[in-house]
């Protein structure tokens, strides 16, 4: 059977790792084509690389259609919800998903009537449609099963990251909230950090962090006709100063100190 392959759909989702490859290879040999190659007429869906192995290999499959599409954008949502559901896909790419999904859902929505545009004589006392879930951020994140916050990293990595710097997120050389930090950089100071390998791009995402830390404020001078009081009231309030300032900036290297460390439990 021979079905159509769109280069686009396929590329829709992030391709498999040649560990992941390797290893469905390896379990369609043993087991054979178990799950049924979802088509649109004869426009493969879902299954492209057990189709390929199938025909290299010559292993049967089976194909079922899903008649609930309309369009390619339906084709695009459901490969979307199918993803978002696995647990093999990381933090990253649900997020790069969902995101995906609300920018759909939004554009179906300006298309979309305004509900307020109603024929004369209609009922006027219906209740007003309420806006779709996911046009709010704390719903596309949920569905990412990620924060508000790591949702908006995400979203800074897809507008102002290089190539380079994407490739390092989703290999896991670098965590979302330090490539956040690294993309607000140049781009050649980006793909830079990038070449510099894993302990490059901790020590330029915290390099980063420091330099937006607020200037430590210039101390007042005393009266010039302070008493003596005065002057070691002046001098202590100065202490106090300093060691609030020296006890804040060591709370911020523990938080920096924190995050390197999760990063690099995260990428054992």
């Amino acid at each position: 059977m021979t079905l159509t392959i769109n280069e686009d759909l396929r590329a829709y989702i992030d391709p498999l790792t040649e560990d992941e490859y390797a290893a469905l290879e390896r379990s369609l040999l043993a087991e054979g084509c178990r799950d049924a190659l979802v088509l649109w007429g004869d426009l493969l869906v879902d299954g492209h690389n057990r189709y390929g192995i199938c025909q290299k290999h010559g292993i049967p499959f089976n194909t079922i259609q899903n008649q609930t599409f309309k369009s390619i954008d339906d084709v695009h949502l459901w490969m979307i919800d199918n993803h978002l559901g696995r647990r093999s896909v990381s933090d990253f790419q649900r997020g790069v998903l969902a995101l995906r999904k609300k920018e759909i859902v939004a554009a179906r929505l300006a298309q979309t009537p305004s509900p307020s545009a109603k024929p004369a004589g209609a009922d006027t006392t219906a209740r007003p449609v309420s806006d779709p879930p996911w046009t709010k951020r704390e719903v596309v994140a949920k569905a990412a099963r990620v924060s508000s916050a790591t949702l908006g990293q995400i979203e800074k990595i897809q507008k102002t990251a290089t190539p380079e710097l994407v490739s390092a997120v989703k290999s896991g050389m670098i965590s979302i909230n330090a490539a956040a930090t690294v993309a607000s950089l140049p781009e050649e100071k980006q793909v830079a950090a990038v070449a510099g390998g894993k302990k490059e791009l901790r020590q330029v995402a915290r390099q980063v962090r420091e330099a937006r830390l607020p200037p430590k404020p210039a101390a007042e001078p005393p009266p010039d006709d302070a008493s003596p009081d005065q002057l070691e009231i002046h001098r202590l309030t100065q202490a106090v100063a300093e060691l609030t300032e020296e006890r804040d900036q060591l709370k911020k290297k523990v938080q920096h100190l924190t995050i390197a460390l999760a990063e690099a439990r995260g990428g054992q």
